[in-house]
């Protein structure tokens, strides 16, 4: 299972107008410690409720509920099986289904319905069942309950519910086959849905549903209100594909249907779009992926955080926008209707409505202004309201953000849910701190954060304060849970401490000037051959540092060809004595004009070499540079190009060649200085030898197969085994000794002769011999020297062509024989 999760604060979510700032630090799951939750042969821990006061977090899964440690979710506490019968499998795989995956129970709906039970829904093969769990025994009742209309009937199919004062308000789909979708609320006394047209879901997916409770001190004594957020297909406009639309749709508790027109239908529904967008660039976020609503006692009003992808995603973005709920009232309250109309040749379907809108206003709540008009409750709206919001259930204003643009927009990611929680800084400053996955996030407690997949569940800390190693690290974390302990010299969460008197570093902005620690620095010796390649490693942790390397104190010029930077490393190539010396790597970061650095790596490099000198064999000797001091290398010097730290104390030695005997020499290592000669490394002589000898031996060898290259040259070229232009310069080298014919008319003729049909060179009715047939070969018995029977005459005319100089395959000028001429 692979989760990401990083927080950002809000004062940091400033820069977000472009396409996106980086988390600072990006943990992977290798570097931090999380806690996991798994059962063999469990799937799809999909659905997640949080109870901070028992610390216990509940775990909806495949066909089993859990009940976990919510401090440590590896302690399972308690568990129940909800499975569905064999009969009901054969049921649903009739219908189509698959037996195996789909036709089993999905645990769908985990809700608090009081403190000694939670209301749980599954789809129970495609039949769905609700039930009560008696938390102290940890048992089903088995009531078993209708679940249609609060739980999908599909396992891939969307669905939201929340718990309002004992009521189940839930937006799913109604039938078998998911073409019937629904914003209900499931009560005994009463019970509402939307109306079943286009206009009022158009092929929802639903996203999230949470209650904001009215304010008590307000004097329009106002009615509590759930909101629906979702995304469908756009009614307004018509195109070739399906445009997609992200909504929030609003319903008052207290509604009650009417009384003639949308009975036990919703009179409060109403419905806008939520406008997340860069104008300027022309990006439109048009897919709502998650939903969360911060309400704390410390906001005059909630906000609402909503993370967005667009339609046609084929760049990678996400984006989340922050609403006022303010701003979503003004829509519902005091916003423009929407009516459907016929256009020809127009893709626009639904225009602005500006005609007389009825009184009481359609969908608002029944508050003291309707109190006071006699109207106590939805049963009494005149059917004229009634019958206007339910035929314009869209607002035509939409719902914009705050600051008119996303709080962040960031590339090549998709996110899927989001967290928010507030933070009360040291300076007394709040902090809005969003937790935003990639993976399935469900829960938050105060300390973590939990996320459930198909896989299992994972718990992780909302912030990882005892990574950063030192106090400018810590305090450029710029992390509100996080601050620097000078005393402990550590990275503390501030709400773990139990500390009353606090001392300590933290500054959101990203001030580490307060910071006076100093690192102890470690050094790394590394001693390398001559000419070869070094690797000196750094890894710095900030995605918005920038890496300077330094030699001798100096800024190093690494866009010279003699270095490269990688990710983690720097590489010096061809190293010389120039080379060595001391290389710092810092982390350089840049925050309000202030540059802060931190030395991450320290590498002291040295070249040495291998001197070797021979010795007579009555007097040994060394050799001297300079001041007279002998030149000493490691026997450990790495001898390939890659770089090699040596962590064991380097033994240095001086390697000499003795001749004990003029025709058998003694080979054997000295040491200049006998006093530490125990301590030193034994070198075998064979070693010694090669390493001393191998130059002179390479020498040896060369000449050797270069001589016996020429001679084997030489012979075959003067064997005319070479080609025609060996042949020019055998003739060129012998044409002392050997005078070619000048005329080579008699050869000319002589192979002409010779060029004809044995059996016809002389027939008995004295006809002129016939010249044989070029078959483009040459053989034995065309040149004269087959086997074939002659007579004298014939006999002794091929002898005196066949003693004559030709060779067929060479041009005749270039011909060379061996007997001299008439």
């Amino acid at each position: 299972m692979a989760l990401i999760l990083y927080g950002v604060v809000s004062l940091f979510l400033g820069m977000a107008t472009t396409l996106g700032p980086v988390p600072r630090i990006t943990w992977e799951h290798k570097e931090v410690h999380l806690e996991h939750f798994q059962e063999p042969e469990t799937f799809n821990y999909s659905t997640l409720l949080l109870n901070e006061d028992k610390e216990i977090l509940y775990v909806g899964a495949r066909e089993v509920i859990f009940a976990l440690n919510s401090l440590n979710i590896s302690e399972k506490k308690q568990e129940v099986f909800w499975k569905v019968t064999e009969y009901q499998k054969t049921r649903c795989a009739e219908k189509g289904k698959s037996k195996q995956t789909e036709c089993l129970n999905y645990i769908r709906v985990l809700q608090e319905l009081n403190d000694a039970s939670l209301y749980v829904c599954g789809t129970n093969a495609f039949q769905p069942i609700c039930d009560h769990l008696n938390l102290t025994s940890f048992k089903l009742v088995g009531r078993n309950d209708d679940g249609k209309g609060r739980c999908p009937f599909d396992p891939a199919q969307s669905y939201t519910s929340v718990m309002v004062d004992g009521d189940l308000y839930s937006g799913t789909s109604y039938n078998f086959l998911g073409s019937e979708p629904i914003i209900s609320r499931n009560s005994l006394q009463n019970p509402l849905r939307t109306e079943y047209a286009i206009p009022w879901l158009n092929e929802p997916n639903f996203i999230f549903a949470d209650v904001i409770r009215a304010d008590p001190d307000s004097a329009g004594e106002d009615d509590d209100k759930v909101y629906f957020f979702f995304t469908e297909v756009s009614v307004e406009y018509e195109f070739l594909g399906k445009l997609m639309i992200p909504r929030i749709a609003r319903v008052c508790k207290g509604d009650q249907g009417g009384h003639r027109t949308l009975q036990k239908k919703w009179t409060s529904y109403l419905k806008a779009r939520l406008l997340c967008s860069v104008p300027d660039k022309n990006l439109f976020f048009n897919i709502v992926n998650d939903v969360f609503i911060l309400k704390t006692p410390s906001l005059k009003e909630p906000v609402i955080y909503g993370v967005f992808t667009p339609q046609l995603n084929n760049v990678g973005l996400s984006a989340v926008c922050a609403y006022n709920i303010s701003t979503v009232e003004d829509v519902f309250v005091k916003g423009k209707y929407m009516q459907s109309t016929t256009v020809e040749q127009s893709h626009t379907k639904w225009l602005r409505y500006n005609g007389e809108i009825p009184k009481p206003r359609p969908g608002a709540c029944i508050n003291k202004e309707s109190r006071a008009e006699k109207i106590n409750t939805t049963l009494n709206l005149p059917d004229k309201t009634l019958q206007f919001v339910k035929d314009h259930p869209l607002m035509d204003d939409s719902v914009t953000p705050i600051g008119d643009r996303p709080r962040l927009v960031k590339r090549d990611v998709k996110y899927t849910q989001i967290v928010v929680d507030q933070v009360r800084a040291l300076n007394g400053t709040l902090y809005d701190v969003m937790f935003i996955s990639t993976g399935k996030s469900n829960g938050r407690g105060n300390q973590y954060l939990y996320a459930g997949s198909n896989a299992g569940v994972v718990q992780s800390p909302v912030a990882f304060c005892d990574k950063y190693s030192t106090c400018v690290d810590c305090v450029l974390a710029r992390d509100p849970y996080c601050a620097w302990n000078p005393h402990a010299s550590s990275c503390v969460h501030i709400f773990k401490e139990s500390e009353t008197e606090r001392d300590w570093i933290q500054n959101i902005s990203g001030d580490a000037s307060s910071c006076s620690d100093k690192v102890r620095e470690h050094s790394l010796q590394h001693t390398f051959k001559h000419g070869s390649t070094a690797e000196l490693k750094c890894s710095q942790k900030s995605n918005l540092a920038q890496v300077v390397w330094k030699f001798k104190d100096d800024v190093l010029k690494v866009e010279s060809p003699k270095y490269r930077l990688l990710e983690k490393a720097l590489l010096i190539f061809n190293l010389s004595e120039g080379d060595s010396g001391v290389y710092q790597c810092l982390s350089e970061e840049e925050v309000k004009n202030q540059k802060f650095s931190q030395v991450l790596a320290k590498h002291v490099l040295e070249l040495k070499k291998v001197q070797h000198t021979t010795l007579s064999p009555t007097q040994p000797s060394t050799r001297t540079e300079g001041n007279g001091e002998m030149l000493k290398t490691s026997v450990v010097a790495t001898e390939g190009s890659a770089a090699h730290t040596s962590t064991a104390p380097i033994v240095s030695v001086a390697t000499s060649r003795i001749v004990t005997n003029p025709i058998v020499p003694d080979l054997m290592s000295t040491v200049s200085d006998m006093e530490h000669s125990n301590s030193l490394a034994e070198v075998p002589e064979k070693t010694l030898f090669l390493k001393s000898n191998d130059n002179s031996l390479l020498m040896f060898l060369f000449l050797f197969f270069f001589v016996l290259f020429l001679c084997l040259f030489a012979y075959n070229c003067y064997n005319g085994f070479l080609p025609d232009q060996c042949l020019k310069f055998r003739s060129a080298m012998l044409l002392g000794k050997k005078k070619p014919k000048t005329d080579f008319s008699d050869c000319e003729q002589s192979v002409k002769e010779t060029l004809v049909e044995p059996g016809s060179l002389m027939t008995q009715s004295g006809d002129h011999p016939k010249p044989a047939h070029d078959t483009g070969y040459e053989t034995e018995a065309d040149c004269g020297n087959g086997h074939v029977q002659h007579d004298e005459e014939h006999s002794h005319s091929y002898k005196e062509v066949k003693d004559k100089p030709f060779d067929v395959k060479c041009e005749l000028k270039f011909a060379d024989s061996d007997a001299e001429g008439d």
